[in-house]
């Protein structure tokens, strides 16, 4: 059965987007290619149970085996070597990445203390949107007892928007927490 985010796209998104930007084609309407889940974490080449943790936690949240990151350059102030593996990250495509999205924007981003929203400011000129969750125990899939660590996702959506207002407008329609404007 398809995530029911992507029924809602086909069937309602993309007409709505037609008609507020007036594309000749279909194939002009934007959409979400994947969402990229990160996790830095210094201490983790020298504990390798928290970086399997980590590895855990992320496939528990997103349904999809974590991959490990190796830093790509050495920096003596946080104490890294090249090589050092520092964190873990997923990349959702598909039934995943919409049925991942319908739990963080349904489940999980409401679960956050003192929520106000998103912030509407990060999205980059090639529209995607950028934005991090400061504990990854919003996710219900996490039992909280066996936490090891409260760390931090960096959580990337990226679209094929051809700028930053399609893009906002395209998650607007899938009910997207923005902050209101000011």
């Amino acid at each position: 059965m398809a995530a029911r985010l992507r029924i809602a796209y086909d069937k309602d998104v993309k007409k709505r987007m037609m008609d507020r930007y007036k594309y000749s084609s279909i194939m002009q309407v934007p959409k979400i290619e994947k969402i990229v889940l990160n996790v830095g974490e210094g201490e983790a080449h020298s504990n390798p149970n928290l970086l399997q943790s980590i590895i855990n936690e992320l496939s528990l949240v997103t349904g999809q085996k974590a991959v490990k990151t190796v830093a790509r350059k050495s920096i003596a102030a946080f104490k890294i070597r090249e090589g050092y593996e520092v964190g873990a990250r997923v990349t959702l495509r598909g039934d995943k990445m919409y049925e991942f999205l319908d739990r963080l924007i349904n489940v999980a981003l409401p679960r956050v203390r003192d929520f106000r929203g998103l912030s509407p400011n990060s999205f980059d000129n090639a529209g995607n949107y950028n934005f991090s969750v400061k504990e990854q125990i919003i996710f219900p899939e996490l039992n909280l007892d066996k936490v090891e660590k409260i760390y931090g996702i960096n959580i990337t959506i990226q679209t094929t928007a051809r700028n930053a207002n399609e893009a906002r407008a395209l998650l607007e329609e899938f009910r997207f927490p923005f902050q209101e404007a000011r």
